[in-house]
């Protein structure tokens, strides 16, 4: 596995234990952030700040369905599930790009796909 699919491993790893330090330490200092549809930042601190997901429960369950790698990017489609303070759960298809620069994260591009139950037939 090479350096960045490695960074990009520790790096879900870091969100599926809630481990602020960890998944900092996969970034760059002027990471960016964007989720389509949601909100951009730019910043180590900013991003700290909006790791939890406000109105979440962390941490979130995260399953890589497949990671591809080409040059400094790396592309993983994921699935997931996170609890929201009311109970109630929120099931999500991801897609994510990660633009990497020396084996860091140095932008994340994400789409988020919340799912229904419609979606599992």
């Amino acid at each position: 596995m090479s350096e960045n699919k490695r960074t990009v491993e520790r790096y879900l790893d870091g969100f599926r234990k809630n481990d602020h330090a960890q998944i900092l330490s996969c970034l760059t200092d002027d990471i960016e952030w964007t989720v389509y549809g949601a909100f951009h930042l730019t910043g180590k601190q900013a991003y700290d700040e909006a790791i939890d997901g406000e109105g979440f429960i962390q941490p979130p369950t995260l399953d890589v369905v497949r990671m591809v790698e080409q040059d400094d990017v790396v592309m993983a489609e994921l699935t997931g599930s996170a609890t929201r303070v009311d109970g109630s759960v929120m099931r999500m298809s991801m897609a994510e790009v990660f633009v990497m620069r020396g084996g860091l994260i140095a932008e994340r591009r994400a789409w988020v796909i919340p799912l229904t139950e419609n979606d599992f037939r």
